[in-house]
C-alpha cells in the first residue's frame, strides 16, 4: 500500500519591512504617485470612451502613449504600469460579478501608496544575514529587508516552491514589501482533534466551549465605562499619544477655514498615525498567534454567522425619532470594531484547512440568550455583558455569558444546524427529525 501523500499548491503572502535610504524613499514615493495617477487616467479614459471601444488592447496603447507624453509617469516601470492596467480591469470584473463596488477615483490623501512587482524573477532575493535579506526593486536597486520567515530562494526555490511576485506598500511606519509565495505542500491528514465552539465577545475576546478561553489581558473599557481605543499601547505610549492629540488640537485652532495644513501639524498627525499603526500590528499579531494555536489544537471549529456591518450601525436616529443610549452604543460599536471579529474568522478559515480541520458556521440568533444547560431562553437570564444566570427554577446555571454562548454554538452544530453557502446566502442543513432551535 502506497503511503505517498498528494501534493497541493498553496498560495500565501509574507510582509517584511524595508530599510531604505532617504533617496530610495523619494524614488519609491514617486513611483507610487505615478501608479495612482495611471489608475486615475485609466478611469477617466474608461468613462469617456463608448462601450464598444473599451478593450484591453486599447487601454494598453493608451497607457503606453501616456508614459511617452508625460515624463514623470516614466518613473514607473513598464511591468508595474501593466499591473495597474490588469488590476483595473479585474476591479471591473469583480464589480460585474457582484463581489465589489465599481472602481473609482483614487484621491491623494485617501489612497494607500503601493507599487506592484508582477515578476518574481526580477526580485533576486538573497539572505545576507540572520536578520536581513536583500531584494532587487526595479528602478530602485538593492534594498535590505527584515528577514522574519524562510522564503523559497536559492537552493529552496524550484518550480513548486517560488516567489511569484511582490507588492510595495507604504503605511504610517514606512515602506514594506509583501511577497506572493507559492509552495507545493503535502495534503494535510484529517485533523483528529476535538470539536469546539467559539463565541467572539467584547469583554472576553474569544470564549471557547471547553473553557479554554483566549484573552489578551487588555480591558476593553476604562474605569469610567468608556471604550478604551488605545488598549494595545503601553502606558508611556498612551501618554505620548494624549500629548500629541492635544498638540494637534492646539495647532488646529490657529488654522483658518480652508487654509492648507501646516508642516508642523502634518508632522504631529504622522506621529499619531505611527502609534495607531503600532497598536494595530500588536492586535493582528495576537490574532495570528491565537488562531494558529486553535487551528492546531482542534479539528472542528464552529463560529457564529454574524452580520458585523449591521451590529455596528449607529443608534443616533433622526430628528423626528432620535435614538436612545447613543453614547453607550457608540462605545460598544467601537469595541466591536477593535476586536475585528471578521478578521479572526478569516484567519481561522484558512488555518484550519491548512491543518486538516474544518470550520463551520451556525445561525447567531438566540445563542447568547439561551441557557446552555437546560436549553431554555428565560427572560432576565442575561444580566449584563459578562454574566449569565438562568432564571429557570429547575436549572439555575450561572457562568460567563460568552462561555454560555460558545456552548450553545457547539450544540447547534452537533444538532445539524450548520450553514452551507448556496447562491450567495446561508442555508441551514439539518438531518431529518431534528427541529430547528428556537430563536428569540
Amino acid at each position: 500500500m502506497s503511503t505517498e501523500r498528494v501534493q497541493e499548491k498553496r498560495l500565501f503572502g509574507h510582509r517584511a519591512r524595508l530599510a531604505l535610504t532617504t533617496a530610495q524613499v523619494r524614488l519609491m514615493d514617486d513611483q507610487a504617485h505615478a501608479a495612482r495617477t495611471m489608475w486615475n487616467c485609466l478611469h477617466h479614459w474608461w468613462a469617456m470612451l463608448p462601450k464598444d471601444k473599451r478593450s484591453l488592447a486599447a487601454a494598453d496603447a493608451a497607457i503606453r502613449q501616456a508614459r511617452k507624453d508625460i515624463d514623470w509617469l516614466a518613473v514607473l516601470p513598464a511591468q508595474a504600469a501593466q499591473a495597474v492596467l490588469k488590476t483595473y480591469f479585474q476591479a471591473w470584473k469583480n464589480c460585474w460579478d457582484g463581489r465589489a463596488d465599481a472602481p473609482n477615483f483614487k484621491a491623494r490623501l485617501r489612497t494607500v501608496m503601493s507599487v506592484d512587482i508582477p515578476q518574481g524573477r526580477d526580485l533576486n532575493i538573497t539572505r545576507v544575514h540572520r536578520r536581513w535579506g536583500m531584494v532587487n526593486i526595479p528602478r530602485i536597486g538593492r534594498v535590505r529587508f527584515l528577514w522574519t520567515k524562510d522564503l523559497p530562494v536559492g537552493t529552496h526555490a524550484d518550480t513548486g516552491n517560488r516567489i511569484t511576485g511582490a507588492r510595495l506598500v507604504k503605511d504610517a511606519l514606512g515602506w514594506h514589501i509583501a511577497f506572493r509565495v507559492q509552495t507545493l505542500d503535502a495534503t494535510p491528514q484529517p485533523h483528529t482533534g476535538p470539536e469546539v465552539g467559539i463565541d467572539a465577545g467584547v469583554n472576553l475576546p474569544l470564549a471557547l466551549s471547553d473553557g479554554n478561553h483566549q484573552d489578551h489581558d487588555r480591558p476593553p473599557r476604562l474605569a469610567d465605562g468608556t471604550a478604551d481605543r488605545d488598549k494595545w499601547l503601553r502606558p508611556q505610549e498612551k501618554a505620548k499619544l494624549l500629548g500629541l492629540e492635544r498638540r494637534a488640537a492646539q495647532r488646529k485652532q490657529h488654522r483658518n477655514r480652508g487654509e492648507k495644513t501646516s508642516r508642523r501639524l502634518r508632522h504631529v498627525y504622522d506621529q499619531i498615525k505611527q502609534l495607531r499603526a503600532k497598536a494595530t500590528r500588536r492586535a493582528v499579531d495576537w490574532q495570528h498567534k491565537t488562531t494558529t494555536s486553535i487551528a492546531k489544537q482542534y479539528g472542528t471549529v464552529v463560529v457564529e454567522q454574524l452580520s458585523i456591518k449591521n451590529m455596528v450601525k449607529s443608534a443616533k436616529g433622526t430628528i423626528e425619532e432620535p435614538g436612545r443610549n447613543v453614547a453607550q452604543k457608540s462605545g460598544l460599536n467601537r469595541s466591536i470594531s477593535q476586536e475585528a471579529w471578521g478578521r479572526t474568522v478569516t484567519m481561522l478559515t484558512y488555518k484550519t484547512a491548512r491543518e486538516g480541520g474544518t470550520l463551520h458556521k451556525v445561525p447567531a440568533p438566540g445563542t447568547s440568550l439561551r441557557c446552555s444547560a437546560c436549553g431554555l431562553a428565560t427572560p432576565g437570564s442575561r444580566k449584563d455583558q459578562a454574566t449569565f444566570v438562568c432564571k429557570n427554577p429547575d436549572c439555575g446555571w450561572s457562568g460567563n455569558a460568552d462561555w454560555n454562548a460558545a456552548r450553545n454554538i457547539l450544540h447547534l452544530y452537533r444538532m445539524g444546524h450548520a450553514l452551507i453557502p448556496a447562491a450567495g446566502r446561508a442555508v441551514v442543513r439539518r438531518p431529518r427529525g431534528v427541529k430547528p432551535a428556537t430563536a428569540r
